[in-house]
């Protein structure tokens, strides 16, 4: 099955996460898939760094862990780029809802085998977090010296997700 629209699961939905990799037979939710996202700490941890930026969601969404994961990706190879390993990114949060989709028969003759909404419950097909107004989802730390590209490194990072993003400067 394709990857639906991020449209699709923007608005938040009632929590769908009860799983168990320790004891599987506790779990409520079966064959979840593993997030894309599987480093959440880039760039040089221990260092002295003297402005940190935070990145805010602006509205109530839940965002995919591909969005999670494609806005790391394009932050973290513009960071390396232009400051090699002189900063910390770090996301936050951890995608533990789980997205059910329906399969819908597609094509021609799909009428005769479709169940329509019949045993419309869904299959679990990807994790996504669910982020209130003003929580914050990233945080990048530099020397002040970096700060404009810190600021363009959010800002890159902020177009992957389906919310902008808030920068909060703390120095």
């Amino acid at each position: 099955m394709t990857l639906r629209p991020g449209r699709t699961t923007r608005k938040i939905e009632r929590p769908y996460t009860r799983q168990s990799r320790r004891v599987p037979r506790k779990s409520y939710v079966v064959g979840v898939p593993f997030p894309k996202t599987h480093q959440f700490e880039m760039g040089t941890k221990i260092g002295d760094y003297d402005v940190t930026i935070w990145g805010s969601a602006r509205d109530a969404v839940q965002i995919r862990d591909n969005a999670l994961e494609a806005s790391r990706i394009v932050a973290t190879k513009f960071l390396e780029t232009k400051l090699g390993t002189n900063f910390f990114l770090k996301i936050l949060l951890f995608p533990h809802h789980v997205i059910r989709e329906h399969a819908i028969a597609q094509g021609a003759g799909a009428d005769r085998f479709s169940q329509g909404m019949r045993r419309n419950f869904g299959r679990p097909q990807t994790t996504a977090v669910q982020v209130r107004k003003g929580q914050h989802i990233l945080m990048l730390k530099v020397n002040s010296s970096n700060l404009e590209l810190a600021k363009q490194a959010m800002k890159k990072a902020s177009l992957k997700m389906p919310t902008p993003l808030i920068l909060e400067i703390e120095k």
